[in-house]
């Protein structure tokens, strides 16, 4: 290959530069505009262009490559086929039909992902991008640019902790461009000064400290949840998946002063009885101040939901005070909650799982409409109007080694703006689980207080 210089020079024979006065997207005025998308029409820079960025890279941390749209699609493209690492392609938006999805290929929960940009300004479509690909359970740590133009999006990454890699500024373009008489001192000096002066900052969306959803709360359980959160100054809800009532109890006993609830199965309980079950368990829930939440996932219509919630020996109306509940029923079949909040499931993580784009969107305009719901379960952020419920949380699942972090307090509070997380095995499975809770509560609060 050709020199860097001279790959470059070859470039911008394409007219991937142009020098002037243009009004950017942002509506600022720039004496240059960037436009790589003609690298596509020509094969051998593409290629050679592939090769340049994947020498800057430590290739064997990606399984995957992924190109920001739509610009950079070809480049991450040409980027597979010489490493024979894996491609994987985000739309822009997820299709109406067909299947629906927003990431499209092959690809296992937890892989790492490296990211093609072909430029970065201010860096909101990288972080738009990392936050959906990071939703489809995969990592990413690594970023690689075609050209900065050094308007701060490269440090709001890096701030980040995403190591971005660039192949070109604009400082060492219009350097090039200047020593091969493209451009004059003065287009430079114009230049130079614009970028001193025109750093950008898109406002990123900012999440909503306790004491503002309390302020805001209109639902008594979401009120509750959130004063016993500030108390306890913990977000953590254990999920008690054992058979037996001793089990449960004493799993309550043990960890009720670290969490703000507790997560039942009651239907898995063996030997349940109302008597020996739930009186003691209320008892307990009112003694460490947590409240009862019963993962029931109701998925019926509503008359059969109301029996179900009412009736039966469980008589979960009693005793719990809030529920979780599929919307496949519509919005009605939510309507026999009376006297609990209902915690929407909105989005699943399994493998297979039909709660695609389009479910989700529909899903979540129930549970934003329907007065009895107060959260949802989700893989994806929600708005701040609902509380956001995350399970599968577990300290053990520190990461990779490659510089991210997974399932892990910081990931579900960081990424998400999770409100609560649910921990299950790490704490009932734990040798100690008042220890373990303690650990988890002060890990999620921390968390909490640093995504503010």
């Amino acid at each position: 290959m050709e020199s860097k210089k001279e790959f470059f020079l070859e470039c911008y024979k394409l007219g991937i530069i142009k020098f002037g006065r243009f009004t950017l997207k942002s509506g600022i005025e720039s004496p240059f505009y960037v436009d790589l998308r003609p690298l596509a029409s020509d094969p051998k820079i593409l290629k050679n262009l592939a090769n340049y960025l994947l020498e800057m890279l430590p290739l064997d941390n990606f399984d995957l490559i992924c190109g920001v749209p739509y610009a950079a699609l070809p480049m991450a493209t040409a980027m597979s086929l010489e490493s024979y690492i894996p491609l994987i392609i985000k739309r822009k938006e997820a299709k109406s039909y067909g299947t629906k999805k927003l990431i499209e290929g092959i690809y296992q929960k937890g892989q790492n992902c490296l990211l093609v940009e072909d430029v970065i300004t201010s860096g909101k479509s990288l972080v738009e991008t990392i936050a959906e690909v990071e939703q489809e359970d995969l990592k990413v740590a690594d970023i690689v640019v075609v050209l900065d133009r050094e308007q701060g999006g490269k440090q709001l990454l890096e701030s980040k902790g995403y190591r971005v890699h660039t192949l070109f500024n604009i400082s060492e373009v219009c350097t090039i461009l200047q020593e091969n008489g493209e451009l004059s001192d003065e287009e430079v000096k114009r230049i130079q000064d614009f970028l001193k002066g025109n750093h950008i900052q898109f406002e990123e969306k900012t999440r909503l400290s306790y004491q503002q959803k309390f302020e805001a709360a209109q639902h008594s359980v979401s009120k509750k949840l959130l004063e016993t959160a500030l108390a306890k100054e913990s977000n953590l809800i254990a999920s008690a998946d054992v058979t037996t009532t001793q089990e449960l109890l004493e799993l309550a006993e043990n960890v009720g002063p670290h969490i703000i609830a507790l997560k039942t199965h009651i239907d898995i309980i063996s030997d349940f009885d109302y008597q020996n079950t739930i009186i003691p368990l209320k008892e307990l829930a009112a003694k460490h101040q947590f409240l009862l939440m019963e993962d029931r996932k109701f998925a019926d219509i509503g008359n059969t939901q109301e029996l179900q919630f009412t009736s039966g020996v469980f008589k979960i109306t009693d005793w719990a005070d809030f529920v979780t509940s599929q919307v496949i029923g519509g919005f009605e079949s939510l309507d026999c909650f009376t006297n609990v909040g209902v915690v929407a499931i909105i989005g699943m993580s399994s493998k297979g799982t039909l709660t695609t784009n389009n479910y989700r969107e529909e899903a979540l305009k129930v549970a934003l409409s329907h007065p009895n719901v107060i959260g949802g379960v989700s893989q994806n952020a929600l708005p701040d109007e609902i509380l956001l419920f995350t399970p599968g949380v577990n300290l053990a699942d520190s990461g990779d080694g490659k510089g991210q972090q997974y399932n892990t307090p910081e990931h579900v509070f960081k990424t998400l703006h999770t409100d609560f997380m649910i921990v299950g095995r790490g704490i009932y499975k734990s040798e100690n689980p008042a220890e373990a809770a303690i650990n988890y509560k002060n890990e999620g609060w921390k968390a909490y207080l640093a995504s503010l």
